[in-house]
């Protein structure tokens, strides 16, 4: 059997999230050699914890001995404090480190440090949440701009759709439905099945079990509300 390996990584966007505390996490769209997509969400901490031991690991790739050979990208350290321009601004850096890391020899792009790190975690799946507390806000990377981290869109409304039939889980990337649930998608995956979340669960349910709700586009017609919003 073939061993798992990662064929593109594609950052999706951020979500803003208020629990425990209020905290960034970055949103990415991982295709796998089996040619799963799994979503996953990783703060900028644990990316460069991650990007610091791969240059351990291999210290000719990342210069150490002779910055001539450096194969592996460069990623600024995490500031004292990330906040929301900081986490935006550095999404143009994230997406060509993630590009350039899955395209380096497969020694280092195929190695269990890089696999195991973009595996999906149960937190993943279903985050840690309090049901008094506000709901993550979601900002996406246009998929026209992903070079331009500065056109990135405003705390988007995801869709809510109406479970029409009962899905019982076929596997733990998967999520259960009941007839009349009302679910919000974060990501349309053109192999049929969406990422949905359903209170504090999330995981992929096939869309034909899904209707959207009337009405769908009057909140893209409306201007977002920055109103007290730090930036």
């Amino acid at each position: 059997m073939e061993d798992a390996f990662i064929r593109h990584v594609e950052l999706l966007g951020y979500e803003k999230r208020f629990f425990p505390s209020q905290h960034y996490v970055y949103m990415f769209l991982v295709k796998w050699n089996d040619l799963s997509e799994k979503l996953v969400y990783r703060r900028f901490t644990e990316i460069y914890e991650f990007h610091k031991a791969l240059k351990e690991m291999f210290p000719i790739e990342s210069g150490d001995i002779n910055m001539e050979n450096r194969i592996i990208p460069h990623l600024p350290a995490p500031k004292w404090f990330d906040g929301q321009r900081s986490t935006q601004n550095r999404q143009g850096t994230l997406a060509e480190y993630c590009y350039t890391l899955i395209n380096l020899p497969h020694k280092i792009s195929r190695c269990l440090h890089v696999v195991n790190f973009f595996k999906v975690r149960p937190d993943d799946m279903n985050p840690v949440t309090d049901s008094q507390n506000r709901k993550p806000e979601v900002f996406l990377l246009p998929t026209d701009a992903k070079k331009n981290s500065t056109d990135i869109t405003g705390p988007i409304v995801l869709q809510t759709y109406r479970a029409i039939a009962d899905y019982e889980k076929s596997s733990t990337s998967d999520m259960a439905l009941k007839a009349g649930d009302m679910v919000d998608v974060v990501e349309k995956s053109e192999s049929g099945w969406w990422f949905c979340q359903l209170k504090n669960k999330r995981g992929w349910v096939p869309a034909a079990y899904l209707e959207p709700m009337d009405g769908p586009d009057e909140s893209e017609e409306q201007e977002p509300n920055y109103a007290g919003k730090m930036w």
